[in-house]
């Protein structure tokens, strides 16, 4: 069946929307039922996190987490808070860098920073442009927030609205639980000329957010897993696993797609990058893949230019041509 003809969208599950960018830090490693090693399920390794709160706090433990939102309810056990409070999480960092988002993978050696609900603000912005300059990405769990402002844009000349933000309503529309691709459609869909008012949240600052914290995240047990070289995969159903990175041709390709989502639908999302990559990468035509995402993405249904263009980056990446 040709692209473009007869495709249809179709409901389905979508994948947790962040970017992963593994990185290191700290791992204690026992026994874990219930995460499986690569491609498996049950009787793998017991994986212990360290965690922190970003804006400062004792380091936690935390385990047994198998998606975004039980990491989310193990964060709040650790710490005696609401897991609706937890925005985002970093990285081996507690900057707001929009660069170690935590998503569906998780580095085995890595830190976990929660960053949690700080001040509420709203306000009123005209769009005197067709583009904001936003890119939004999403927690994959019902949060939506600000991942990039782009330089001189509508969005930049207003100080009060950060990178971070949490868009919490629009025009008195409420957000929570709608996903990046959603919000980013409903900015664009607004008239241009006209005032729009939105309520932010920003992530909880502390004293020390404009500095270095003195020292890197270590673990309290020193031992390590292999390597250090693999990632626990989080999915929205069925197991986490624990697998290894990404190879140089899928981290090229997955670079490239994640472009092309905030080309083309004002998102960045490398798990969702990542997830059309492994669909994409056996593939042999184009009509094959498109239809394997409209099996398993369906949801966005995404454009036949976009789909095209995915499929001319990964098979670019699989030559080295980029």
């Amino acid at each position: 069946m040709p692209l473009g003809i007869g495709r249809r969208k179709k409901a389905s599950p979508l994948v947790e929307s962040e970017e992963a960018e593994p990185a290191r830090a700290g791992l204690d490693v026992d026994r874990w039922e219930g995460v499986g090693g690569r491609g498996g399920s049950g009787g793998g390794p017991r994986l212990i996190f360290h965690t922190q709160l970003a804006h400062g706090s004792p380091t936690g433990r935390i385990e047994g987490f198998g998606n975004v939102r039980e990491l989310y309810a193990k964060i709040g056990e650790a710490f005696g808070i609401p897991p609706a409070e937890v925005m985002f999480c970093t990285l081996n960092t507690h900057k707001v860098d929009m660069e170690k988002l935590l998503g569906g993978q998780i580095g085995l050696e890595d830190f976990i920073f929660a960053h949690v609900k700080g001040q509420r603000k709203e306000v009123d912005v005209f769009k005197g442009d067709d583009g904001l300059g936003l890119t939004i990405t999403d927690n994959g769990a019902g949060y939506a927030f600000i991942k990039r402002i782009r330089e001189g844009s509508v969005i930049h000349q207003m100080q009060v609205i950060s990178v971070g933000d949490m868009i919490e309503s629009i025009n008195g529309q409420d957000l929570i639980g709608w996903r990046h691709y959603e919000v980013a459609k409903l900015l664009k869909e607004l008239p241009k000329g006209q005032n729009f008012h939105m309520k932010l949240v920003e992530p909880m600052k502390a004293f020390d957010m404009v500095g270095q914290r003195s020292g890197g995240a270590r673990s309290a047990s020193g031992s390590h897993l292999g390597t250090g070289r693999g990632t626990l995969r989080l999915r929205a159903k069925g197991p986490a696993t624990v697998e290894e990175l990404p190879s140089a041709f899928e981290e090229k390709a997955i670079e490239k797609v994640d472009d092309l989502l905030e080309s083309y639908m004002g998102i960045r999302d490398s798990e969702l990058a990542a997830t059309m990559v492994e669909l994409g990468k056996d593939k042999r035509h184009p009509d094959e893949f498109a239809e394997v995402l409209d099996q398993t993405l369906g949801d966005f249904a995404f454009p036949d230019e976009f789909v095209f263009d995915v499929w001319g980056a990964i098979g670019d990446a699989k030559v080295g041509r980029l």
